[in-house]
């Protein structure tokens, strides 16, 4: 996702009034501006620090409607919305199958081994942005048995 795709779509929220989704794509923005200037790079923003910072907001929305008490349910209908949207910008993710395939393939070496925490260090560095950490932790926790 490019910086300047999501500045487009938060001034076509805003044209549309769509206040919900306007929120949303801000959020990101900010999100991303924050992230940028913290790496010192705040001028030519990289596509892989734009999707690091869309990861990251998902990843909290997420928990704020997992955490939403039950009784509050326009709020979470709110955060529903929001991750919804956020959704919508994140970078596609590898399947279980996929990532088994990767391990499998780079690090059959300490697979063999069943050195799980070599296998984390080394996949994790490799796949950062491109896969669920859960989804990792789990594969390679069953390939370690």
């Amino acid at each position: 996702m490019q910086m300047e795709q999501l500045q487009k779509d938060m001034i076509t929220a805003m044209k549309a009034r769509d206040k919900v989704r306007k929120d949303a794509i801000s959020t990101l923005v900010s999100a991303v501006k924050k992230a940028a200037i913290d790496e010192g790079c705040r001028d030519d923003i990289p596509e892989e620090l734009v999707n690091r910072a869309i990861l990251k907001e998902m990843k909290l929305v997420k928990e704020q409607v997992e955490t939403c008490p039950e009784e509050r349910s326009e709020l979470k209908a709110s955060y529903q919305a929001t991750y919804d949207i956020i959704k919508e910008y994140s970078p596609s993710m590898m399947s279980e199958e996929e990532i088994k395939t990767y391990i499998l393939d780079k690090f059959a070496d300490a697979v063999a081994s069943k050195n799980k925490g070599l296998i984390m260090k080394n996949v994790m560095a490799d796949l950062k942005g491109k896969a669920d950490g859960k989804a990792i932790n789990q594969i390679v926790g069953d390939l370690c048995k």
